[in-house]
């Protein structure tokens, strides 16, 4: 029980609250007593204070007929007419800013701040508001009142609770009530005053105990920037981004799977005295030093230590939860300063889900961190301020520096939502989130390069980038089917090339990843030729000058290229774990190595690179062998370090048994020893069926490996002698994995397998493209097959039915 009677008290310190006592002091306030109270023994570090209770802000509003008068505004308010809803919000905010508080309340609240400031009468606070209808299971109110930081002095703190108070009615928060059906006198509103993390000396963000795009529940998702947290929360800057593995947390593995470094440009710092004296503000943004842009803003312990607290409280209140936290400068300490339900993705469970694809591509005009998975189109709307908010028509693309909660009845109108700054747990991503608006957040200068009126097509299907595109491409739009399907007595794998798709397809029914690629990885999320990286610093000035460019924030260019590695494999491992995900080694032709940044410095011109510098010739060459060794390093890593034993390794290409036995050795050399020859950690090393020679000497072949996926595209390009990649309209027709010749290869490639108890499985095309083929696999007796997302729901109940 709490210690205090809420249902008559006016103030209440946060230690005597627990979530039991939403309805007198809010979501907010309840949430710091709760874990004030219940977590610090488990080393949750939350700053202490205290609130003002419902009962206080209803005693407020009886005091000189307050209520009655607000009651009147409201009734006949039309919320959609954004003038009127403006000009009511502000009457209403003026009334209760100019209401002295009754005698008793401040009496009480003096008396509670005396109490606080015993031992620090100069200390800082942090004056919130915390509505009781807040963060409900079916509804978000965050960020729709005030917050004021460095708050210094009873005086000062009287004054912003008030300002508090009247942040109840602001414009977004009136029309939130009405859309979401909550009258506007069931609601109250809690003042918090709470103990300031000197944040403004450190860090501070938001954390999700989920991915907050696709729901997948293993992650932990932290962002961070230097500063007080609001400019991260307000979405004025691009803050880094840090994705956490749970499970790897709980093993006590290094747990943090990817990291995206954010530009960081400005930070918010406390206001000095004088400063205060002469602008009237308590806190003030500055450019951050190039220096603090250039390097991530927590430390992998920080990062760590955060996820581990997300951990014990999504634990404590059993659900998905939105956390604020910050990094006081001055102790080097970690704190939560709230947390609260997440309220999108956890509610999207009970409703069909939808699947946005593009059908082509066109000119990019902009990109940024993609909120939502979906794709918006229309006309271009530019906005500079809420003045301008009535150009805004339904159906446009609305295109601003950044937005605050006051623009959610604007941003209702829009197909889609563009801003210059902001993350992806700023209030504009939550609010478009919570509206299904898809959002391309952090462009940098879309206001300048987008024109309005301009025709384009916002996406968000892509991963973790945004694109807007110039004109109206066509969509195509699928429902998503997930959970369980019929039995299939053949394993339907996925293949998987984009790391950043990972946590949306492992929620579809699957048996694991049966190819992951690693040149997608490179191409992607690398873009430079590994030799430019080993070279590095004794190349060309460009060259050099594109190689720091890329590799900021990482120990050096060498290390950047292994943790992008390690980061992409360990994304698609962590989102399938504990099933099987197969990585293959990079398979680069050389005219594709030629497209990376300073490729053209270090690959050969072949007259058929199909079949020339690829695979394991690559790997076992002098000239590419420490490129290889960082490709071992990242496996190992996520193996060992990471403890994502689930991912096993592909070697492509293989000519002859002379390279088979070598490549193997050199994995071993690297850490990387089959367990089946005396390695750790079950690692099984497969070998791609992609040359006739694999098939014809099968039996040899399974000496070095522990078993064959069939890359049906090349074993049918070189088993009937066609170059898939000639274009000859003349050749088309005759390219089939049907072939019987093709057909025999594979035979001969699963018989061998099954005879020797070794996995078999086929990654290509062929049976996406081709049912009758994947029939004829499973007759075969092949254990899997891997195939692209978009097929396995349709092949998986075909196959059930056989």
């Amino acid at each position: 029980m709490s210690p205090t009677n809420l249902a008559t008290a006016l103030v209440a310190p946060f230690e005597h609250l627990r979530m039991t006592d939403v309805e007198s002091v809010g979501g907010k306030n309840a949430s710091l007593g709760e874990m004030i109270s219940q977590l610090s023994r488990s080393g949750v570090r939350v700053p202490g204070g205290f609130a003002t209770t419902a009962f206080a802000f209803r005693q407020f509003l009886a005091h000189q007929g307050l209520a009655a008068k607000i009651s009147d505004k409201l009734a006949t308010l039309n919320t959609e007419d954004v003038r009127a809803l403006a000009d009511a919000g502000a009457q209403i905010r003026h009334w209760i800013e100019a209401t002295p508080f009754p005698a008793d309340l401040e009496a009480a609240i003096r008396s509670e701040f005396t109490k606080l400031t015993a031992d620090n009468e100069g200390a800082s606070f942090a004056v919130r508001s915390s509505a009781t209808a807040e963060d409900m299971p079916d509804a978000s109110f965050a960020g729709q009142q005030e917050t004021f930081l460095n708050v210094v002095g009873i005086d000062d703190v009287l004054a912003k609770m008030k300002e508090v108070f009247a942040s109840l009615y602001n414009d977004r928060a009136i029309s939130y009530r009405v859309h979401k059906g909550y009258a506007h006198h069931d609601v109250a509103l809690s003042a918090g005053v709470q103990r300031m993390v000197r944040s403004d000396l450190g860090a501070a963000g938001v954390m999700f105990t989920m991915d907050t795009e696709s729901g997948f529940k293993e992650v932990v998702f932290i962002t961070s920037s230097y500063g007080l947290g609001e400019t991260v929360v307000q979405g004025a800057v691009n803050p880094d981004e840090f994705y956490v593995h749970k499970p790897s947390l709980r093993n006590g593995k290094s747990a943090i799977i990817r990291r995206n470094i954010g530009s960081k440009l400005i930070k918010m710092e406390f206001a000095t005295p004088a400063e205060k004296a002469a602008t009237g503000k308590l806190v003030k943004t500055v450019d951050t030093a190039t220096e603090q842009r250039n390097r991530f803003s927590l430390t992998d312990a920080d990062v760590a230590e955060l996820a581990g607290y997300a951990l014990t409280i999504e634990q404590h209140y059993g659900r998905a939860m939105d956390i604020e936290w910050g990094k006081d400068g001055a102790d080097g300490k970690l704190y939560i300063l709230q947390a609260r339900p997440e309220t999108v993705k956890s509610q999207a469970a009970d409703k069909v889900e939808q699947r946005f694809k593009l059908k082509s591509t066109g000119v990019v005009l902009a990109e940024g961190r993609a909120i939502g998975q979906k794709i918006g189109t229309g006309p271009v709307r530019i906005v500079h301020s809420l003045a301008d908010m009535d150009q805004v028509q339904p159906g446009d693309v609305l295109v601003t520096d950044m937005t605050d909660p006051n623009w959610e009845p604007v941003m209702k109108r829009a197909a889609a939502i563009v801003t210059n700054r902001g993350g992806r747990t700023c209030h504009a991503a939550i609010i478009a989130r919570e509206l299904g608006v898809p959002a391309v957040v952090g462009c940098g200068d879309a206001t300048d390069t987008l024109k309005d009126g301009a025709l384009v097509t916002v996406a968000c299907s892509e991963g973790d980038t945004g694109y807007v595109y110039d004109g109206l491409l066509e969509t195509e739009v699928s429902d998503v089917e997930r959970g369980e399907l019929p039995y299939c007595p053949v394993k339907i794998m996925m293949n998987v090339g984009n790391p950043q798709l990972a946590f949306d397809f492992c929620q579809m029914p699957n048996s694991g990843v049966g190819l992951a690629r690693l040149e997608f990885i490179i191409n992607n999320n690398i873009g430079v030729h590994p030799k430019a990286i080993l070279d590095y610093p004794n190349i060309d000035l460009d060259l050099k000058k594109a190689v720091e460019s890329v590799a900021r924030g990482h120990a050096s260019p060498r290390a950047f290229y292994v943790d992008k590695l390690v980061e992409g494999i360990a994304t698609i491992a962590a989102a399938f774990w504990p099933k099987p995900v197969i990585v293959r080694l990079s398979d680069f032709k050389s005219n594709e190595y030629r497209k990376l940044i300073g490729g053209s410095r270090y690959e050969p011109e072949e007259e058929n690179p199909m079949l020339g510098f690829r695979g394991a010739s690559r790997y076992i060459s002098e000239a590419f062998g420490e490129a290889f060794a960082m490709e071992c390093e990242a496996l190992r890593r996520v193996r060992a370090d990471m403890g994502l034993t689930n991912v096993e390794i592909m070697v492509p290409f293989v000519r002859t048994l002379a390279q088979a036995d070598r490549v193997v050795g050199m994995l071993a050399e690297r850490g990387l020893k089959r367990a089946s020859a005396g390695g750790k950690d079950g690692l099984k090393i497969i070998m791609m069926c992609e040359v006739p020679s694999n098939a014809i000497l099968a039996d040899q072949f399974l000496e070095y490996f522990d078993g064959m996926s069939i890359g049906s595209n090349d074993l049918t390009q070189l088993t009937l002698g066609l170059d898939r990649d000639s274009g000859m309209e003349l050749l088309a027709k005759d390219f089939d994995e049907r072939d019987p010749a093709v057909k025999a290869m594979i035979s001969r490639a699963i018989a061998a397998c099954r005879a020797h108890g070794k996995y078999v499985g086929i990654c290509g095309q062929g049976p996406s493209d081709h049912p009758d083929f994947a029939d004829w696999l499973a007759q075969e007796g092949i254990a899997s097959i891997s195939l692209n997302p978009d097929t396995v729901v349709e092949t998986w109940k075909r196959l059930a039915k056989r």
